[in-house]
């Protein structure tokens, strides 16, 4: 079983190596990198040069919305890639040298499993957080949303997935949030590794940083999260009613 990675990647150039280097030093060592680089201003493109046998697209044309350029990046990514299983992977994140092994592992004897996910390994400044699933305060219409580098597909389902949640409105509704709609919702077939295999980077430059918990933007970005949600139960045939944190949420996002 082959593993394709697929980097998305806009000015992460000082991360690039540690991003490669995880790769190249897994475990499991049937797989292709395919790198897309998003018109980047910095040594982005530099950086990735130096490496051998990787994929290397180069976009030119991008829109003012990060949320579409991601999600651009990894579907022409997924279009000339030849494996069997699909990784996602932003450029400032990392893998766990075991992680592509112990994905496959679970594919291969999870058959009936068409989307897996891992927890992520928090870096935030000079800390290494362990993420775990935690009760939320509020019942709501989703749960942990694990981050896309957190997220691993069969390639035989991915356009499908693609084609129910790429829609270019709700410009803050990550494709991580959407690919969890679809995995709760649309297609049960998926399973949650309780390992921590993802190192996921928050900084300053990142493109959810400005949403910083609690803040009115992250408000902002939560009422999208509810109006996209129902947006998704409309166009799927599903039945839902505006609960206590949509109210909750929709009243705060206006008044902070």
């Amino acid at each position: 079983m082959k593993a394709s990675i697929v980097i998305a990647n806009y000015n992460n150039g000082e991360f690039i190596n540690q991003c490669i280097d995880s790769l190249n030093s897994q475990t499991y060592k049937n797989i292709e990198i395919i790198f897309f680089d998003d018109n980047s201003s910095d040594n982005s493109l530099q950086i990735i040069e130096k490496f051998k046998d990787i994929k290397v697209i180069k976009n030119k044309i991008k829109t003012n919305f990060s949320t579409f350029n991601q999600m651009n990046a990894f579907k022409k990514s997924i279009e000339i890639s030849t494996g069997d299983i699909i990784f996602f992977l932003d450029s400032d994140d990392f893998f766990h040298k075991e992680k592509i092994e112990k994905i496959i592992n679970t594919f291969l004897n999870e058959k009936d499993k068409m989307i897996v996910f891992d927890y992520p390994i928090i870096l935030e400044k000079e800390r290494l957080i362990n993420q775990r699933k935690r009760k939320k305060f509020f019942k709501t219409y989703w749960d942990y949303i694990h981050p896309t580098s957190c997220i691993s597909v069969r390639k035989i389902i991915i356009n499908k997935i693609f084609e129910i949640i790429d829609e270019e409105k709700f410009e803050n509704t990550w494709m991580d949030f959407r690919i969890h709609l679809y995995s709760k919702y649309l297609n049960n077939n998926f399973l949650t590794l309780n390992e921590n295999l993802t190192f996921y980077r928050q900084h300053e430059n990142s493109a959810t940083s400005k949403f910083t918990k609690i803040s009115k933007k992250w408000w902002i970005r939560r009422a999208e999260a509810h109006d996209y949600f129902h947006f998704f139960a409309k166009k799927n045939n599903l039945k839902t009613r505006k609960n206590y944190d949509y109210i909750i949420t929709k009243l705060l996002s206006k008044l902070i």
